[in-house]
């Protein structure tokens, strides 16, 4: 995947910094691929990323777009911290069907396949990567996850990319507040779609804004939802939006 971009943390203190930063138990990855995003103190999205061991040394895989601005912000992170960030040299190679040897299931959902780091550049597959995230409402990063989102308005918790036991972490307050404090008015949702609407397209009801519409394929749909105002029929440009709330 040319898209992708995988740096190695190395260095005595590689598993203890990020522990403090990101907000999945970075000791899982001991048993295999961690989803983990990025958060700023007040609990919004910088960027989201898998983490894999490699020997003593974790990979880091995010989208490249977020590479420059997420080595950065770690870096200034890092301070006397015994941690090195590097470029890894490695490709991302992503499938469907039996996993490889050198492979992860990837932890999101498993009709998302397997995801492995290696040396050489991965092939192009004939996986509708799009159609599959539009199915399980799994959001991808500059399109569902943007610098506005909460991770769990876009369902991490059900994706497995937060730990609400592992202790402290950038913007954990704010996200313990919102699963522990509140019920979630707000977030991504499947919706029906007979039409054609660009990703950014405002939902309304009866006149008025309700939601976003995000990813689609065919006539189905992933938008962000303002629940208490969204209907069963709703539109999006031209085009016609339907929402099952007791599917949500």
């Amino acid at each position: 995947m040319q898209d992708r971009h995988v740096f190695r943390l190395s260095g005595a203190d590689n598993r203890p910094f990020l522990q403090g930063l990101v907000t999945n138990d970075v000791d899982k990855v001991d048993a295999g691929l961690v989803y983990a995003a990025l958060l700023t103190p007040q609990g919004k999205y910088l960027a989201d990323f898998f983490l894999a061991a490699d020997g003593a040394d974790i990979l880091l895989d995010v989208a490249a777009e977020l590479g420059p601005g997420l080595s950065q912000r770690l870096s200034m992170y890092k301070l006397r911290a015994d941690v090195a960030i590097a470029d890894s040299g490695l490709h991302v190679h992503r499938g469907v069907g039996a996993v490889p040897a050198d492979a992860h299931p990837d932890p999101r959902h498993a009709a998302l396949g397997w995801r492995a780091y290696r040396a050489e550049a991965a092939p192009e597959t004939d996986v509708d990567w799009t159609a599959l995230r539009v199915a399980h409402v799994i959001p991808e990063t500059g399109i569902e996850l943007t610098p506005d989102s909460y991770i769990l308005e876009a369902g991490f918790e059900v994706l497995h990319g937060v730990d609400f036991r592992k202790g402290c972490y950038v913007g954990q307050e704010v996200t313990a507040r919102m699963k522990h404090k509140t019920t979630l008015r707000k977030g991504l949702a499947q919706v029906g779609v007979d039409g054609s609407a660009a990703p950014g397209t405002e939902i309304t009801a009866d006149g008025k804004a309700v939601g976003t519409l995000f990813s689609t394929t065919g006539t189905q749909g992933i938008a962000y939802l303002r629940f208490d105002r969204a209907k069963p029929e709703m539109q999006a440009g031209s085009a016609h939006i339907t929402w099952d709330s007791a599917g949500n």
